[in-house]
């Protein structure tokens, strides 16, 4: 049974707020740790669903064992959607949902995966930044398009990578996860370095272009939100 989150006492109202706790908060990302190694502990995917006609957001997040990809916890919270629809804030819509989730876990997380954008933002400060700086949690993004940012093409085979710009600044990388299949785009979080980020991607996607964390979320948080109106 999915968590009922309220909405946080003093959670922004206003684009002016929203975007001055992120020029706070974005100080704190971290950006040149290694983080754990691939394939090792737990790895905790999350997502989102939203039903905009009763302003709810149902969060999910699924903790794998990082070497089987086997489930190991899942949990799920619905809740007010906590801020207006406005590019760039995204975030502000999605993260007491998403934290009163990973707070109803067993277990650790470990690595965060979150099913969008970390420095590959218009502020460098997209929802697995926002989120692993609010948790102290090693995060990384994974979006399945490159948002405003410009890219080449990766090489067709899988592992390939070329960089997701931002002018001249790399933000992140085009990631081929399949042969010859649309490359993800991966950024970093909070506290794992780029090459790391998509080393862990590559290592959650043995067979699909999605990382199964990213998959299994998904598929648990469009879920609760049925589960929530049915009958």
């Amino acid at each position: 049974m999915a968590t009922t989150v309220p909405l946080p006492d003093g959670w922004p109202t206003t684009e002016e707020q929203a975007r001055a706790v992120q020029d706070a908060l974005r100080e704190r990302v971290i950006t040149d740790e290694p983080g754990p190694p691939p394939g090792t502990g737990h790895v905790t995917g999350v997502d989102v669903a939203y039903d905009d006609e009763r302003d709810v957001v149902a969060a999910a997040a699924v903790v794998l064992d990082a070497s089987s990809l086997a489930v190991v916890a899942e949990a799920t919270a619905v809740g007010r959607i906590s801020f207006p629809y406005v590019p760039g804030l995204l975030a502000f819509r999605e993260i007491p949902t998403v934290l009163a989730a990973l707070e109803a876990l067993p277990c650790p997380p470990g690595l965060v995966v979150c099913d969008g954008y970390g420095l590959a933002h218009p502020r460098r400060f997209g929802l697995a930044s926002h989120l692993g700086v609010l948790t102290g949690h090693p995060t990384i993004g994974v979006a399945k398009n490159p948002f405003t940012f410009s890219y080449d093409e990766p090489d067709t085979p899988r592992g390939s990578t070329s960089a997701l710009l931002a002018g001249t600044e790399e933000v992140g990388r085009a990631l081929r996860t399949r042969d010859g299949v649309k490359p993800v785009f991966v950024s970093v979080g909070h506290r794992v370095a780029l090459p790391g980020a998509c080393a862990h991607t590559l290592a959650l996607t043995p067979g699909y272009r999605l990382p199964e964390t990213t998959r299994r979320a998904d598929a648990l948080c469009r879920e609760a939100l049925r589960q929530t109106y049915s009958g």
